[in-house]
């Protein structure tokens, strides 16, 4: 579904991402875990299209992406959950999700939008129940639900998520992955960027770990939960024998 080959990628003359090469295939969860300014959210950013590589190539479904508009990518199937959740607080949680909705009604229509808006509400019962109130009163775990039900809204092939566990408590985190693990379920493909190595490789298939730019190790993810250098630098222990 997603290819990356030999991908540097950056801003201005700033090379952030040096020779990333990665794929995602259809119904998985891969993790990408690494510290503060490894280059994770970079990643993404490219991948979507806000940024363009500065070398390398970056594929989705079989299509080169790198001179692709972001409406274009986000019309064939790429969603973004942006770290920070990014709602529109003045507006309501139904309007938020509407806007999600706007390349889909584009395409199919005002019918198909209120269709998937129902589709979020069986997903995300409290947004529901919240559909009127001010995005930016909601809490932070409702308000990283509504960005994700916004990204959902476009009916994503894939879907990104960048920290979506920030500033959470440890049951608002755990319902989170419990809602991405569900995700999978339904047919959906998700690359997930976590600080929180632990919750994020317990729920993935595979994982890479980024390090200033670069890939430094790749693998299933229960191995890289059990690799002494991952436990060490992100689990905060020594290899449990």
């Amino acid at each position: 579904m997603l290819k990356i080959r030999n991908l540097d990628a950056g801003y201005g003359k700033l090379r952030v991402l040096k020779n990333i090469s990665l794929h995602v295939k259809p119904g998985e969860i891969v993790a990408m875990i690494g510290a503060n300014g490894a280059g994770k959210t970079t990643l993404l950013h490219t991948i979507v299209g806000l940024i363009r590589p500065m070398r390398g190539e970056v594929r989705f479904l079989g299509q080169a992406t790198g001179s692709t508009a972001v409406e274009r990518i986000v019309a064939s199937g790429c969603a973004l959950v942006p770290e920070g959740r990014q709602v529109f607080a003045p507006m309501s949680v139904e309007e938020n999700l509407l806007l999600g909705g706007f390349i889909l009604q584009k395409e199919q229509g005002r019918a198909e939008v209120l269709k998937e808006l129902e589709r979020q509400y069986e997903l995300f019962p409290i947004l529901r129940e919240r559909r009127q109130q001010l995005a930016g009163t909601l809490s932070g775990g409702e308000q990283q639900m509504l960005a994700m039900g916004r990204a959902l809204m476009s009916r994503p092939k894939l879907v990104m998520m960048d920290e979506p566990s920030t500033g959470l408590a440890p049951l608002i985190v755990r319902d989170i992955f419990e809602i991405i693990c569900r995700l999978r379920a339904q047919g959906n493909t998700v690359l997930l960027i976590e600080q929180n190595a632990k919750a994020a490789l317990g729920i993935a298939d595979r994982g890479y770990v980024l390090e200033v730019g670069k890939v430094i190790l790749q693998g299933p993810a229960a191995d890289l939960l059990a690799n002494a250098d991952v436990q060490r630098a992100y689990l905060g222990r020594e290899k449990i024998a």
